[in-house]
């Protein structure tokens, strides 16, 4: 535990920005590995919720960051034509499917690239409404917020005129409100009633459902919504931040349902652990008024610059491919060990973008198994393991490590989690260390 820099943070930084599962304090990172103050390397299955997508220190990124900063041709796109900046919009552009015109907009997060898009698209097609989901988490400030319907945000007032819908999960599929079926049946019942379409500017979609629980959902339902909302002038915006940029085995998460999206968001992994979110859309709505989203920094070189690299470096060492071999070997490694311990009631996701439900009773009601998921998590971070946990209820262990992972850094991962299972069967996880760990 390094204790010096967990007093000067107590003291410090602000518990309005913490989620804090257990008390880690890095001062440096290597690959898969970040190195606490004490000297102990800890194997990260977290990726500092996804952001550190090639890992830490990767040679790559920080030739980037050292040549970009060695010559910095401004500190902003505000009022400059940058060439890192032109040229990572180029390449974001080219591996968006389709071919209609497109441009590119830059911020400093996905919470910042989703807000841009909530004021964009109103004042653009002069509809004020949305379609997010319960469970939905787009961001932490004021825009995204209004468009999520997360547990952790009720302290945020709602957009007024917001419609959610229930996220199919198929774990649960025995509630009703999970059907697929029923949940576009009570879209349609809200078009014809109380939300009249022409008034709905856009739907937000996350492939992969990420904090509300890491959930895959159904087959067909995305472009089922998408085809829906499509006869209705309704937009699709596409969060890719957390899962997009070949974390779930595909280069976006929205190809595996086959999705055709207006809009999409990208953020976290881009920028190569630096500040950097990224929104594509068509021309005709990026260019509705100059100056219309402005920040000073955004776009700067140094970032954009990270941004190319990491664009580069996923197709330079395959890690797509390698997102599907991990990420296969962790999910069976998981469902092996539900064999030994019964709290684990569903393991799903896609590559390396991947839930672990725990739950009590996983054979009859499947009660969210919420203190034995921190003791878990916290009890991993003794054994040296970085995880966190997601979910309405706080009892899905979320595994987004980066993407240079190997199999042999996955399967030292799983085997500290079984031990950190079976110590916390064994009540050798006191209910009192974590107290002072809140999580979500």
């Amino acid at each position: 535990m390094s204790k010096n820099l967990i007093n000067r943070d107590s003291k410090y930084i602000a518990e309005i920005e913490k989620i804090r599962f257990f008390p880690v304090a890095p001062i440096g990172g290597d690959g898969c590995y970040i190195i606490e103050e004490n000297g102990r390397r800890l194997l990260d299955f977290a990726g500092s919720w996804g952001a550190a997508g090639l890992g830490y220190s990767h040679p790559a990124i920080t030739e980037a960051i050292k040549k970009a900063s060695k010559s910095m041709a401004s500190a902003s796109l505000l009022s400059y034509a940058s060439e890192p900046a032109i040229a990572l919009a180029e390449e974001l552009i080219s591996i968006v499917p389709g071919n209609i015109p497109r441009k590119v907009w830059f911020g400093h997060s996905g919470s910042d690239a989703n807000d841009m898009v909530v004021r964009l698209l109103e004042a653009a097609t002069g509809r004020r409404r949305f379609i997010s989901f319960y469970g939905a988490y787009h961001g932490g400030v004021s825009g995204s917020m209004s468009v999520s319907g997360h547990s952790s945000q009720t302290h945020s007032p709602k957009r007024e005129g917001v419609v959610y819908l229930t996220y199919p999960n198929p774990y649960r599929s025995e509630l009703e409100d999970n059907s697929p079926e029923n949940i576009l049946k009570k879209l349609d019942q809200l078009f014809n009633t109380t939300c009249p379409p022409k008034e709905v500017a856009a739907v937000f979609i996350e492939p992969i459902q990420s904090d509300g629980g890491v959930i895959v959902p159904p087959s067909g339902f995305m472009k089922s919504l998408e085809k829906k909302c499509r006869e209705h002038g309704i937009l699709i915006v596409v969060d890719e931040v957390k899962v997009g940029l070949g974390r779930s085995g595909l280069m976006h998460a929205f190809e595996h349902d086959g999705l055709t999206p207006d809009i999409i968001t990208f953020g976290k992994a881009l920028g190569g652990g630096l500040p950097l979110s990224a929104v594509v859309g068509p021309s005709e709505i990026m260019d509705f008024a100059p100056a219309f989203s402005i920040m000073t920094a955004s776009g700067n070189p140094v970032s954009v610059s990270a941004g190319r690299t990491v664009l580069k470096t996923i197709e330079n060492e395959n890690l797509i491919s390698n997102a599907n071999i991990v990420g296969k070997n962790l999910q069976d490694g998981f469902r092996e060990l539900a064999n030994q311990h019964e709290l684990i009631g569903d393991v799903r996701g896609r590559g390396l973008a991947i839930g672990v439900e725990l739950v009590k009773n996983r054979h009859k009601e499947k009660k969210a198994a919420k203190l034995e998921t921190a003791k878990i998590v916290y009890r991993a971070y003794e054994l040296g393991l970085i995880i966190f946990y997601v979910g309405m209820e706080s009892n899905v262990l979320e595994l987004t490590p980066p993407l240079i992972m190997n199999e042999n850094e996955s399967k030292l991962g799983l085997e500290i989690l079984n031990q950190a299972f079976t110590d916390v069967s064994n009540d050798l996880v006191p209910d009192s260390v974590i107290e002072k760990y809140k999580g979500w």
